[in-house]
């Protein structure tokens, strides 16, 4: 561990070569809490190829478990998604007890944030077609939660990059108000991992304005 990174070092493996997700992580992480970024290189963003990456994943958990991280996160839900909530919980125990390093999954910090804010209904908003919703939605109830929607904004995967936040905004927004009004509690990606890389490494820094779970850290 750096002298810089005297709170513990995190190692994340982002699925694709997009920039974006390790910055924002970055610019909310407290202070000394170290970031290894790694990449995989996953293009389609189809349930084909998701299903192929576990060996991708875990060459470079055993490169990051190498460098001394004290916490793992395979960053990219889907991949994780499409092998269900059991077999998924199974890898990363084995990841766990052969790289002898604790590793949490984007679907498992989803559900974790979820049930910290005692969710038990919700709305998932996504960037992929009906069939991947689907897998998505079933991970969810296996999980506990009733879903009563989970719909994706139309947008090629290689274009993801480019959807603005008044567009994600919108698309969430139409949705949600299929089912529920608003006045609700949001679980973000970046500020979900934030609150649980804080939780895993003991640090207990609040963050105002980015939504209750980095505000009270609960």
């Amino acid at each position: 561990m750096t002298f810089s990174s005297w709170r513990g070092v995190v190692g994340m493996i982002n699925p694709t070569m997009r920039p974006g997700v390790t910055e924002e992580v970055i610019r909310l992480l407290p202070e000394g809490i170290g970031l290894i970024p790694l990449f995989l290189n996953i293009r389609r963003g189809t349930a084909d190829e998701f299903e192929t990456m576990m060996p991708a994943y875990e060459e470079l958990v055993a490169v990051l478990a190498g460098c001394g991280c004290d916490l793992i996160h395979p960053h990219g839900a889907p991949p994780f998604m499409v092998l269900g909530r059991k077999r998924e919980a199974e890898i990363v125990k084995t990841w766990e007890k052969k790289y002898r390093t604790p590793i949490m999954s984007v679907a498992q910090n989803h559900v974790n944030a979820l049930k910290t804010l005692k969710a038990k209904t919700i709305i998932g908003a996504t960037y992929f077609p009906p069939k991947l919703n689907a897998i998505f939605a079933k991970y969810f109830r296996d999980a506990g939660f009733t879903v009563r929607g989970m719909e994706g904004v139309e947008v090629a995967f290689d274009k993801v990059q480019e959807l603005s936040s008044h567009q994600v905004y919108v698309h969430i927004k139409r949705n949600f108000l299929k089912a529920k009004d608003l006045q609700v509690p949001v679980v973000h990606p970046v500020t979900a991992r934030v609150w649980e890389i804080q939780k895993r490494l003991h640090v207990r820094e609040p963050r105002q304005g980015f939504g209750h779970l980095l505000a009270a850290l609960p």
